[in-house]
């Protein structure tokens, strides 16, 4: 009987693996596969949770990283960013005049209508801003002037590009 619940256990989280792509839930899923052939094999109930434990702590700690290095970065993560999300932290070109009520960029290729991020800068065309944050269609700017990467207003990161 003891088998049985640790394979119910291992499937339930190998489906919880599936609904949220961690590749954490699922480590989980394989200690209880684990622990399910030690009590299959006669094992005593602690030396089942100390497989359990063993095996999940291993694949967390070893299997994980070596399987998130392999895959790349998954959907949810920050390191892949799409959307409007992945234009903060661009450069741009001011083509139209930026203030706080009205302008124009260039993002990749793309015309965007910018505010200034701060109220009392404005920008000419022909300069060079940051994308600070998108709010619907608008792009908020501030000036590209950082002296080191990761200097954005308000403690904001600087996003890969």
């Amino acid at each position: 009987m003891e088998p049985l619940l640790w394979i119910v256990l291992g499937t339930v989280l190998a489906v919880a693996e599936i609904v949220t792509t961690t590749l954490f839930v699922g480590m989980f899923a394989v200690g209880a596969f684990a622990a399910a052939g030690a009590a299959a094999l006669g094992a005593p109930v602690g030396v089942q949770a100390l497989v359990f434990a063993a095996v999940s702590a291993l694949t967390v700690g070893v299997v994980r990283p070596a399987l998130r290095r392999r895959l790349g970065p998954t959907a949810g993560s920050d390191e892949t960013r799409f959307g409007t999300a992945a234009l903060e932290g661009a450069e741009a070109l001011v083509l139209e005049r930026v203030d706080v009520d009205h302008g124009m960029i260039k993002i990749d290729g793309e015309l965007w209508s910018a505010r200034s991020f701060d109220a009392t800068q404005a920008f000419e065309p022909g300069e060079r801003v940051r994308v600070i944050q998108v709010r619907g269609a608008t792009a908020l700017v501030w000036r590209d002037d950082f002296s080191s990467p990761g200097e954005l207003p308000g403690g904001l990161p600087e996003t890969k590009r």
